[in-house]
């Protein structure tokens, strides 16, 4: 009979490890909370603004796939490569390409540019702007506007990135 208080006194610890793990306490505060109410239909996922943050790591990935912006008012856009390695090996930029650009064809171009960090020059009617390309550790910001309302793709133009490293500017 010891045996099993025992062996149900583990039991019941255990169990009351595991729901108690991950819960914190909440005490009351003096502080008030505003709740605004909105409707399925104006949910973002960002708001909208025109100073536009966006990170590419070591990984071959953009830290968003979606920036919002107001059509007609400047746009600053930085990009933050936030990885270590050189440009040379992991090279990010940032594309914003026309609407109705084949993004692929785009892409197929800028890989023989290595010129010009992969920006094609042929191709510069089908941009809207871009970043210069970012080391490890590095920065650019670059400041546009754009008037017509729409969904502009963007894109990292360094040779095989493109699969991984794309988006969209939603102007609003």
């Amino acid at each position: 009979m010891n045996k099993k208080v025992k062996i149900s006194m583990i039991m019941l610890m255990g169990s009351l490890f595991l729901t108690s793990c991950g819960k914190k306490e909440t005490t009351a505060t003096d502080e008030t909370t505003e709740i605004t109410e909105t409707s399925d239909e104006g949910m973002q996922p960002e708001a909208v603004s025109n100073v536009l943050v966006i990170e590419g790591n070591d990984q071959m990935q953009f830290d968003k796939t979606e920036l919002r912006a107001a059509a007609g008012k400047p746009i600053t856009l930085t990009l933050k490569h936030v990885g270590k390695i050189s440009k040379e090996a992991m090279g990010h930029n940032l594309v914003i390409l026309q609407e109705g650009t084949d993004e692929a064809a785009f892409a197929a171009k800028a890989i023989t540019a290595k010129d010009t960090d992969y920006i094609p020059a042929s191709e510069k009617a089908s941009i809207v702007a871009h970043t210069k390309l970012l080391g490890g550790g590095e920065q650019d910001t670059i400041e546009f506007t754009v008037d017509k309302k729409g969904t502009y793709n963007f894109l990292c133009t360094f040779p095989g990135h493109v699969a991984m490293m794309k988006g969209v500017l939603i102007v609003e």
